[in-house]
């Protein structure tokens, strides 16, 4: 559905995306992670046809980069576009008209994008009496009305409330089983671990490890990593670089790698004789590959 071969784009000196390569399937989710400033939002606009690359191909659903293939896009930013004293349905005929629907169609696309959306019931509602969360929902309704190929959705659950973020990502699964293909871009690691069936890792504009979450644990050695709580810092990572254990920090916590599953009262054990507060175990998660490629990577 969406071909990105070695594009780049530089502002002046400064260089923005880098022979930045990716491909997603059709149906598929794609989680496009990175820190501010990885060139994401550079990306999007290159694919909006909002921005010429320097170098590079783009393709959507085989056919180039053009004015043509922005009816084959829709997005719904990061910053909801709503008209606030306008009703839903409102809102939707009025984006379904720069989109160029007729009459008859925008009537049936807003009726069937409101019930995409479950806010059929609110289509008069001014959107100003709507809660953030239906606002994100009509804010995505409005990428749909077109009935677009391939849906990008930048940060689309920033700032909800988890009720509202369970809202979105339900609606963002059945997109999907409708067999529409959806970018999306997050911060949120859970987000995109729960959602997406690739998962691209953005750094200095290009990708630095791609791939499911199945892949993406390959490049940790790791079965499981735990987490120890003492006073006695030292004394825990010389004892456990004895059993080949990789220490890492993530914010303030002393972690370690595991190269296999032990039973709790064995890895106690392997600490007889320093003091230890806690130990708690968890499974290799995206949030440490993140932090691992993004440190490797960094400039």
């Amino acid at each position: 559905m969406l071909q990105i071969e070695k594009l780049n784009k530089s502002y002046g000196e400064r260089s923005v995306l880098k022979d930045l390569t990716l491909d997603i399937q059709a149906g598929e989710i794609y989680g496009l992670l990175g820190p501010n400033g990885a060139g994401k939002t550079t990306t999007i606009n290159i694919l909006c046809n909002l921005l010429n690359a320097d170098s590079g191909q783009v393709s959507i659903n085989g056919e180039p980069v053009s004015e043509a293939t922005k009816l084959l896009i829709g997005v719904a930013p990061q910053e909801n576009l709503l008209y606030k004293s306008l009703s839903c349905e409102e809102n939707l005929n009025f984006f379904a008209q720069i989109y160029g629907l007729q009459r008859k169609q925008r009537r049936y696309q807003v009726r069937n994008c409101l019930k995409a959306v479950n806010l059929t019931d609110r289509a008069t509602s001014p959107v100003e009496t709507l809660s953030g969360g239906m606002q994100r929902r009509l804010n995505i309704a409005v990428a749909l009305v077109h009935q677009p190929r391939l849906v990008i959705l930048d940060e689309p659950t920033t700032g909800l409330d988890i009720e509202a973020r369970y809202e979105i990502w339900e609606l963002i699964q059945r997109l999907q089983s409708e067999g529409i293909t959806i970018l999306l871009t997050t911060h949120l690691l859970d987000e995109a671990e729960r959602l997406c069936h690739k998962i691209g890792i953005m750094k200095n504009g290009s990708i630095v490890a791609e791939g499911s979450l199945e892949e993406l644990q390959k490049l940790i050695p790791a079965q499981e990593i735990i987490v120890v709580k003492t006073d006695e810092e030292a004394e825990v990572i010389a004892r456990a670089k004895q059993y080949s254990f990789i220490p890492r920090r993530y914010g303030s916590d002393l972690a370690f790698w595991l190269p296999e599953r032990l039973e709790l009262k064995e890895i106690i054990l392997l600490f007889d004789g320093i003091s230890i507060d806690s130990i708690a175990r968890y499974p290799v998660r995206l949030e440490h590959i993140y932090v691992e490629v993004t440190k490797q990577t960094a400039s």
